[in-house]
């Protein structure tokens, strides 16, 4: 069997270039300092103080870029510490890092279960690796001893029901290649894709894309030797269990059962989510953030006026203009579709977030009524924070 070490020497996951690195800056989540400050510091970190982070299982370097870059252009102190098991992952990050001038980085070649032994961290990113761990409790555990009190965890774990038909092919694709050496079993795996036939679950499982876009991407997704799923249940569970809570996922929308149907009174809000992912069945990933257990209350309120807005996935100005014309725009989030449904009078409101104004700045430069420009934030607040799209950061 090829071993997880094996796979990423011979696969670095995701594939990049690191000469891209001057066409363009991948984004995404978890990791965005904006997004971090939403939802672990309520939006009001002071960023003057310096920001020690840990990038556990960094892999070639996707979040570790972004965040770096992000803290970089702002000017703000901080202090990266990358870790991974694979040499070839590392060789691949360090030339992103260094084709863009990154200095403030510490590699590290070794296990995210070391995490300890690396320090303490304000923050903790952990991107696609958790489910690969052969007990995803330890490594969990690993990094709640790691981060500071009144720190955090941006993770992403797969989903099983948006992912169906990759785990009967993984199974498949164990028992009849085994012994193989990586790049044969690349070759024999993508000859028996070609001939699944078209009712597959695989074959009809729009959501996956990974295994059209590079070898890693495919050996990945469905050759790895050591992959699991978490349900909703199963993540809530692991996270009790290794003394972390759940501060929000990067979407709430997407678990809201209210949504959906109709909430029974005695449903508490873990299991009214655990239903909603089975009713929405297309949730591959689950993009989250986490804090210590019994740290309090860390997600960003639009209620707080001195808060600063920002957009994420979308412009200002378009969508300020398309709401001002009376459309609905159209959303699609892990195959969900929804329609931002918004009144003409948000317009101007939207068009004021700028990254810099706060709320109450926002609101006093649009010249409404104190009532209706409150109610009206308060729908824009509704509309887009549910769905990724508005986060709250001083930075």
């Amino acid at each position: 069997m090829v071993t997880v070490s094996e796979q990423y020497e011979a696969y670095p996951y995701p594939e990049r270039d690191p000469a891209d690195e001057s066409k363009r800056l991948i984004e995404g989540s978890p990791s965005h300092p904006h997004e971090i400050d939403h939802f672990l510091f309520t939006g009001q970190r002071d960023w003057s103080r310096p920001f020690r982070v840990l990038v556990a299982g960094g892999g070639t370097g996707d979040g570790l870029i972004m965040l770096a870059q992000h803290l970089a252009n702002a000017g703000h102190p901080h202090q990266i510490t990358y870790v991974d098991l694979s040499t070839a992952s590392r060789r691949v990050a360090e030339a992103r890092a260094k084709a863009r001038g990154l200095t403030n980085i510490t590699f590290h070649t070794g296990s995210l279960l070391d995490a300890p032994d690396l320090g303490t961290f304000d923050y903790i990113d952990c991107c696609g690796v958790l489910h690969h761990l052969p007990d995803p409790a330890q490594g969990f555990a690993a990094l709640r001893a790691a981060v500071a009190p009144d720190g955090g965890l941006g993770f992403m774990v797969y989903a099983p029901y948006g992912r169906s038909g990759v785990y009967p092919l993984q199974q498949a694709f164990g028992a009849l290649l085994e012994g193989l050496a990586p790049a044969e079993r690349l070759a024999k795996a993508r000859h028996l894709v070609e001939q699944l036939p078209e009712g597959h679950p695989f074959r009809l499982n729009p959501h996956l894309v990974d295994h059209r876009q590079s070898d890693a991407g495919f050996y990945d997704l469905l050759l790895h030797s050591q992959d699991r799923a978490f349900d909703v249940a199963s993540l809530m569970s692991v996270l009790a269990s290794t003394g972390w809570e759940l501060a929000d996922f990067t979407q709430p929308a997407l678990y809201d059962l209210s949504r959906i149907a109709d909430v029974p009174d005695r449903m508490d809000r873990a299991a009214a989510m655990a239903i909603a992912e089975k009713l929405r069945g297309t949730i591959k990933l689950h993009v989250g953030y986490a804090a210590p257990a019994g740290s309090g209350a860390r997600v960003a309120s639009g209620r707080n006026r001195s808060a600063v807005p920002h957009l994420r996935g979308v412009g200002a100005k378009p969508l300020a203009q398309a709401i001002a014309q009376g459309k609905r725009p159209k959303l699609t989030v892990s195959g969900v579709e929804t329609r931002l449904d918004l009144p003409k009078q948000a317009a101007p409101l939207i068009a004021g977030i700028d990254g810099r104004r706060s709320v109450a700045q926002i609101l006093n430069a649009a010249r409404l009524d104190p009532m209706q420009a409150s109610t009206l934030w308060s729908q824009v607040d509704g509309a887009l924070r549910p769905w990724g799209l508005l986060v709250y950061s001083g930075l």
